[in-house]
């Protein structure tokens, strides 16, 4: 795998994609997302040691002036090679990376083309996503109605841009994960995987990589990505996935910086 030749199809995709229900702006340097609350998100930038501190005060400026927080996502190649560490300074808060792990599908193991032992059943009707947010609610304790919100819009305005699987055990349902397609796009991304701790270990994480990899194959897409964590990028690594580069997600928020 040309994996140098894959990242550049990568860097293409996060610059033209649209995600939905989000306003799309893209200056000479950067595209950012903006969410129907004012929230933002920048996936995609190309910045220089001699315009990087311009630009991440116009960002700063801008959501200050809305009040709103946002992300901005870094990848390990991004330049300048030290916009991570510029953005720290000025108070972005991060985490630890996440992985980026992708998939060729014209070069699939065996696991991911065999007949899916499992009842995984693709929801389409808005009426079935709480077997889905009761999957999130059961592990996370969390107010899971804006995304209940959220997929059922998409669902019914954008369907072809969502494949939403559920995972059920005597028709429990117990696991669940998501693909989201972009239109003219090389790759879909493998989203929200979750199983309850009573079923992981069996083999429902593998069976919905298989269905949603297998989704893309119909659909002719060329490659998945996959944000991978520590638990799961070992498994991602025996179904074929290789690692790509790391991401952080930096986060700028308007009240924590204002009062601090």
């Amino acid at each position: 795998m040309d994996l140098k030749r894959i990242l550049a199809l990568y860097d293409q995709d996060r610059r033209r994609i649209s995600l939905f229900d989000m306003q799309r702006e893209e200056t000479p340097h950067l595209v950012r997302h903006l969410s129907p609350s004012g929230d933002g998100l920048i996936i995609y930038s190309n910045l220089s040691s001699t315009n990087v501190e311009k630009v991440i005060q116009e960002q700063i400026a801008h959501f200050d002036s809305t009040g709103c927080d946002f992300s901005w996502v870094v990848f390990d190649h991004d330049t300048p090679a030290n916009l991570k560490d510029r953005l720290l300074a000025h108070g972005f808060l991060t985490e630890e990376p996440d992985a980026i792990l992708i998939l060729d599908i014209e070069d699939l193991s065996q696991d991911l083309v065999k007949p899916i032992n499992f009842d995984v059943q693709r929801i389409s009707d808005p009426e079935n996503i709480d077997d889905v947010l009761s999957i999130r609610q059961q592990i996370w304790q969390s107010d899971y109605s804006s995304m209940a919100r959220s997929l059922a819009k998409r669902l019914v305005d954008d369907p072809e841009s969502l494949g939403l699987y559920v995972a059920y055990v005597d028709g429990k349902p117990v696991s669940t994960a998501q693909i989201s397609f972009f239109k003219k796009c090389h790759f879909a991304g493998l989203v929200h995987s979750a199983t309850l701790p009573g079923f992981r270990g069996r083999g429902l994480y593998t069976a919905l990589i298989a269905a949603r990899v297998q989704e893309a194959k119909r659909r002719g897409i060329r490659f998945v990505d996959v944000d991978a964590s520590p638990m799961s990028q070992p498994i991602l690594e025996k179904l074929g996935f290789q690692w790509l580069t790391e991401s952080y997600s930096c986060e700028w928020q308007v009240e924590q910086v204002s009062t601090g």
